[in-house]
């Protein structure tokens, strides 16, 4: 998941809770139904806790998840899923039919994170490798996709298992390169709901450190942002830095353009509209006497609404080209890189409430929480963006006393991207698992 500033100070763990609606969107003996679920998850718990262990150690960044796919299609084959490999790259579709009804798609990502783990737990991943840009870096799991792995896994053993309770078609995807927000798209592009059943409901999950394992969050709308990458290349004339005014400084140019940037969300927009421009990264000089002739900066940029994200995206050309006017210095090159977008996700309103409503039944009303938006992005959105009714919902991993530690600034935060993550795995797995299985399930026909 790609998020910027959205761990900071809020964890709000009661934000909104609801009250239990047992009973209402639910047709069907929900308690039998959980039962059978619990009696196959309870079979396969210890089977999925070393499934989980193995790809926590072995983890694979975006575009070079050959093992970890591999892995994931060797399961849903085992499960009579008839699956394809390699789809957008190493994604992958296994499609299981079941007779007439619906069609879910169930999606997880594959893919880690160039972070050097630093949790100490004992199947922690040693994993180094050479970035794109030659750097050694090590390789983490850093977001959670080996728990949203393990839960599709369950899910996916528990569903076809139990095939007399339901009718209908089951999609479930393995899906690379979220973290660069690319790897929906290459799969939409490579023929996802063309080549294979087109859903009528799209299903995820995604790992939290706001709330305690055990637990379950979710929005009704609007829950993730629109992600923009920026690249901007600020051009001047280096020199001598005893001698400035021979030169046209792009260090100092550039400090104008960030600040400058800032009116963007203090001035230019309207204050009920979140938006968020962050100069993450600046590169520029080499040594301490000279005046560099250009500078790097990486910009993320995160709004909620089209509209808004189009204007922010016009204003800062027009601000990096004023500032680089009134210093004389050349045009600077400003690249949006469109490949990498993830549009913002947005559940629909009366899935989210029907499926809360499920959790609701099936976890506890104490254990299902309401959440407000953040301004991290996920490619799930492009599935929503297809015109299919589509839910994502969050899964607490860490244990309560830490978590109300962080609520209370008691405990330092730990954030998803973080070289301390590591998620509580059975708890945590044991409610992906079932909230995940009872989602498709009531989506599906119920068998008569």
């Amino acid at each position: 998941m790609r998020f910027s500033l959205m761990f900071a100070v809020a964890l709000l763990f009661a934000a909104g809770s609801l009250q239990a609606q047992p009973g209402k969107d639910i047709p069907y003996d929900l308690p039998a139904r959980k039962a059978l679920v619990v009696e196959r998850i309870d079979a396969e718990i210890k089977s999925l806790d070393a499934l989980y262990k193995h790809l926590y150690t072995n983890p694979e960044l975006s575009y070079e998840e050959e093992k970890t796919s591999a892995r994931m299609a060797k399961e849903l084959k085992s499960l009579g899923f008839d699956v394809t490999e390699k789809v957008g790259g190493f994604g992958v579709v296994g499609v299981l039919k079941n007779g007439d009804g619906p069609t879910v798609l169930v999606r997880t990502d594959m893919d880690a994170l160039p972070v050097v783990e630093k949790t100490g737990v004992p199947y922690a991943s040693k994993l180094r490798t050479r970035d794109k840009e030659g750097n050694d870096v090590g390789i983490m799991h850093a977001c959670g996709h080996d728990m949203h792995m393990t839960c599709w896994v369950g899910a996916a053993r528990v569903l076809a298992s139990m095939k007399k309770q339901w009718r209908g078609t089951l999609v479930f995807i393995g899906q690379p390169a979220e973290e660069v927000g690319a790897g929906a798209r290459k799969m939409l592009e490579d023929g996802l709901f063309k080549r294979f059943p087109r859903p009528d409901f799209c299903l995820g999950l995604h790992c939290d450190t706001r709330i305690p394992h055990g637990t379950v969050g979710y929005t009704e709308g609007l829950s993730l942002v629109n992600v923009d990458s920026v690249d901007i290349l600020v051009k001047g004339k280096g020199g001598h830095g005893s001698a400035p005014h021979t030169t046209i400084d792009p260090i100092v140019l550039s400090a104008r353009i960030i600040l400058d940037l800032q009116t963007i969300v203090s001035r230019e927009s309207n204050p009920l509209d979140p938006v968020v421009v962050t100069v993450g990264s600046i590169h520029g000089g080499t040594r301490h006497n000279i005046i560099p002739a250009e500078v790097k900066m990486q910009l993320t940029v995160r709004t909620t609404k089209d509209d808004v994200r189009a204007r922010v995206l016009e204003a800062i050309p027009r601000i990096a080209k004023a500032a680089a006017l009134g210093a004389k210095a050349p045009e600077p090159v400003i690249k949006v890189d469109q490949d990498n977008f993830t549009p913002a996700l947005y559940n629909t309103v009366d899935l989210a409430k029907k499926t809360s409503n499920v959790f609701r039944a099936a976890l506890g009303a104490d254990n299902v929480i309401q959440q407000e938006p953040l301004m991290g992005g996920e490619d799930f959105s492009r599935y929503a963006r297809e015109g299919i009714p589509s839910f994502f919902f969050f899964l607490g991993t860490l244990p309560p006393a830490r978590v109300e530690a962080m609520r209370l600034g008691k405990a330092p935060p730990i954030s998803l991207h973080s070289d301390l993550y590591a998620p509580v795995p059975e708890p945590s797995m044991r409610t992906g698992v079932l909230s995940m299985s009872m989602a498709a399930l009531h989506l599906l026909k119920e068998a008569k």
